[in-house]
C-alpha cells in the first residue's frame, strides 16, 4: 500500500492547494493513461532553470564548459534517483502490476522521472518561487559540493575541454628527451597549442603520462583557464 501524497508534500517543503497534481504525479505510465509522463517533461525543464540559475550565480568566474558540467551533473538521473531515495518517493508511487512485480518501485528511471513530476506539481499548484525554493533546498548539499568537481579532473582534461570551449585546436604533445636508464627513466614532453599567441610548455616527470600532465597544467596556467 502506497503511502499518503500530503506526507511527501511535506518533504519537499510544500503545501498543495490542489492535491491532484501530486497526486498525477505519483502514476506512473504503467497504470493509467493519466500518468506523470507531461510532468516530468515540465520537471525537466524548470529544474534545469533553477539548478542553471544557481551554478551562474554562485560560480561568477566559471566558464559556460564549468556551469554546464556542474548543472549536468546535478541533474542527471543518478542524482536525482539518489534524492528521491532519500525522499523514498517509491513508497508513493502507483504502478501498474507488471512494474510493481519487477521492482519498478526502486528503478533509477522511474524514481528521477517521478522526482521531476512532483517539481512540476509544485510548480503548476503554486508557482515558479515555491519550486524554485524547493529545488534549492533539496539540492543545498549537491550544490555546495559541486563546485570542487572541476578540480577533480586531471589537468590535460581540463585543458582539452577549454580548448574546445574556445573553438581553438586541441593540444600536441611530443617528447623531447628521455633521460636514465629503462628502469628510471625521466621523460621531458611539450605540449603546443597550434596558436600564434600561445607559447609551448614543458612538462617532466618519471613517465610520460605524468610529463603531459605537467605540461598541461604549466599550460593551463598561461592561459589563466585552470
Amino acid at each position: 500500500m502506497t503511502k499518503s501524497p500530503e506526507t511527501l508534500a511535506k518533504l519537499f517543503g510544500y503545501r498543495f492547494n490542489d492535491s491532484g497534481f501530486l497526486k498525477q504525479a505519483l502514476v506512473h505510465r504503467s497504470a493509467g493513461s493519466r500518468n506523470n509522463e507531461r510532468l516530468e517533461f515540465l520537471g525537466d525543464a524548470v529544474l534545469g532553470c533553477v539548478i542553471a540559475d544557481e551554478v551562474f550565480a554562485r560560480h561568477p568566474r566559471a566558464r559556460e564548459g564549468q556551469l554546464s558540467r556542474m548543472r549536468s551533473t546535478l541533474v542527471r538521473r543518478e542524482s536525482l534517483a539518489e534524492l528521491a531515495n532519500k525522499l523514498d518517493i517509491g513508497a508513493y508511487l502507483k504502478l501498474g502490476p507488471g512494474e510493481r512485480k519487477s521492482g519498478g518501485h526502486q528503478r533509477n528511471s522511474i524514481l528521477s522521472d517521478a522526482f521531476e513530476a512532483v517539481l512540476a506539481a509544485i510548480y503548476l499548484d503554486g508557482g515558479f518561487e515555491p519550486c524554485r525554493q524547493a529545488i534549492v533546498t533539496l539540492f543545498a548539499e549537491k550544490l555546495d559540493a559541486v563546485a570542487d568537481l572541476d578540480q577533480l579532473k586531471d589537468p590535460k582534461t581540463r585543458l582539452q575541454e577549454y580548448l574546445q570551449s574556445q573553438h581553438k585546436p586541441l593540444p600536441e604533445y611530443s617528447v623531447i628527451d628521455i633521460d636514465g636508464e629503462a628502469h628510471a627513466q625521466f621523460f621531458r614532453v611539450r605540449c603546443m597549442v597550434d596558436d600564434a599567441d600561445i607559447e609551448p610548455t614543458e612538462g617532466q616527470a618519471k613517465s610520460r603520462r605524468r610529463a603531459e600532465q605537467d605540461a598541461a597544467g604549466k599550460m593551463l596556467a598561461q592561459l589563466d583557464a585552470g
